[in-house]
């Protein structure tokens, strides 16, 4: 993390502001006594406004110096969702301006100025990181540090640096164009990033998976030319482990919904769907960071499906590496594809929990819009967590049913299971029922399926479309895991 982030103790003054952008975290006490409260004063008069819309809706102002305030007004019944949300839209006037120094001053009770100011913190940094672009035109200067005022804590900030930093890698893969990520590129970059951070590689390649009998990723990765297709093995192994965790993500570089070709329409960004493999690779990399006392073992799914002569087809029957066999429904279905084997492969391990993100099925967006994410679990008490969770991590959730009888819609007269339904309904959850028959040694499962992994205008903390959800409450549910 390039930005710097210098803390001091004492009231922000124009004495001791560096920076000339200013973001003010007020309560209802400090509304009454803080600096600036005459310039804010006759702001809010001028618009018609009280003190309490601050708590709606922040305000900016420049005062005669040039320097530019954001106020904002935040208190203990705020969620985290809330607080990161309100701080966002407060920070985007500033960040738009792309200062070298972000100044931001915490006040009231030193309980809420702590909470506070780990979320302004990280928001900050959040919107501070600069994403690939290929415009001509690129910004010159970048926010290079951060001062905080009215609070100093002897962490300095490590959780949030360490999850903005797996957080600004999820985004920078998922943003890619399709002809910057394909599968062979990607697979450079995650074992470059292997030999950065110590993590064991380990691929399992086309030629390696059809030898081993995975013909549900196969099916999808023949389609393809080159065949460059594989599922990714990534190994973090502290010294101290108190838990072993499987983390899985879909990475399909671009979906032509194959044989059953999507509109335009539906195809345009579909070089996202790889986002549930790079949400697991910016899981791992903040969890590496945070020294978690824990081994992961990361599987990456990466493929694309493409439409040609060797494409898998509807009515093929394929074999997966557990045995099942599988009748083709719908192959733009292919994310439950090669999700099948590499559950399979991940479950093998005995580890005590697995989770899997995947941006999996319409179905979820159309229950959720983007502004929520979905899981389903073969646990009760996860999918309770993983909520939990989702709460702490303002990366909010919405638990569904996995209720077996939803697994009659799967009966097929010719195979062990169908891969969907062609008349749509909870899609979600049959995917999820699908998911759960590759699964071994019934290890404990949590499916996420990513409903909110792209919203215009942002999300949360996020101002970015593309925004990385997934990290931070990931993260989480390795913690409250790890605390069991």
């Amino acid at each position: 993390m390039a930005i710097k982030i210098l803390q001091n103790r004492g009231i922000a003054t124009e004495k001791n502001i560096k920076g000339s952008h200013l973001l003010l975290v007020l309560d209802d006490v400090a509304a009454k006594v803080f600096p600036y409260l005459k310039e804010l004063n006759q702001k809010l008069k001028r618009t018609h406004k009280k003190m309490a819309s601050l708590a709606k809706d922040p305000l900016t102002i420049e005062i005669q110096n040039g320097r530019v305030l954001s106020f904002v007004a935040l208190d203990k019944k705020n969620n985290t969702f809330q607080r990161h949300t309100l701080i966002r839209k407060a920070l985007q006037p500033l960040i738009a301006e792309n200062p070298e120094v972000l100044s931001i001053a915490v006040f009231g009770d030193e309980a809420l100025k702590e909470i506070n100011a780990r979320a302004a913190v990280y928001v900050a940094l959040m919107n501070s990181q600069k994403l690939t672009t290929r415009k001509k035109e690129v910004l010159k200067k970048n926010i290079k540090s951060i001062e905080l005022f009215g609070i100093e804590l002897k962490d300095k900030f490590a959780h949030e640096i360490a999850v903005v930093s797996g957080n600004t890698l999820t985004r920078e893969l998922t943003i890619l164009p399709p002809n910057e990520l394909t599968p062979s590129i990607y697979r450079t970059k995650i074992k470059s990033l292997a030999k950065s951070n110590g993590w064991k590689f380990e691929e399992f390649d086309m030629a390696k998976l059809k030898k081993m009998g995975a013909g549900a990723f196969v099916a999808v990765g023949q389609g393809s030319d080159p065949q460059d297709a594989a599922i990714v093995h990534l190994t973090y192994k502290p010294k101290q482990i108190k838990k072993t965790i499987a983390v899985i993500g879909k990475g399909i570089c671009f979906d032509t919904g194959g044989h059953n070709l999507k509109p335009a329409r539906y195809m345009h960004g579909m070089h996202e769907d790889m986002n549930g493999s790079a949400v697991s690779l910016g899981i791992l990399l903040s969890a590496t960071l945070l020294k978690l006392p824990m081994q992961i073992d990361c599987w990456l799914a990466i493929a694309q499906n493409h439409i040609g002569p060797k494409a898998y087809k509807q009515n093929d029957v394929v074999k997966s590496l557990n045995g099942t066999t599988i009748e083709i429904i719908h192959t733009d279905a292919e994310g439950r594809m090669v999700l099948a084997d590499t559950l399979t492969l991940a479950s093998r391990l005995k580890p005590d929990m697995m989770m899997d993100f995947a941006t999996l099925t319409g179905s979820m967006a159309t229950a959720l819009g983007d502004r929520y994410s979905g899981v389903i679990s073969n646990r009760p008490e996860l999918s309770c967590l993983a909520v939990g969770a989702g709460s702490d991590s303002g990366e909010r959730i919405a638990a569904f049913p996995f209720d077996e009888d939803y697994e009659e819609d799967l009966e097929s007269g010719i195979a062990d299971i169908k891969q969907c339904t062609l008349e749509g309904g909870a899609d979600h959850i049959h995917a999820a029922r699908f998911l759960n028959r590759f699964i071994e040694k019934n290890v404990p499962w949590l499916h996420t399926d990513l409903s909110s992994s792209n919203r215009k205008g942002g999300l949360g903390a996020a101002l970015s479309e593309v925004n990385g959800f997934g990290v931070s409450l990931g993260i989480q549910v390795l913690k409250k895991f790890l605390d069991k």
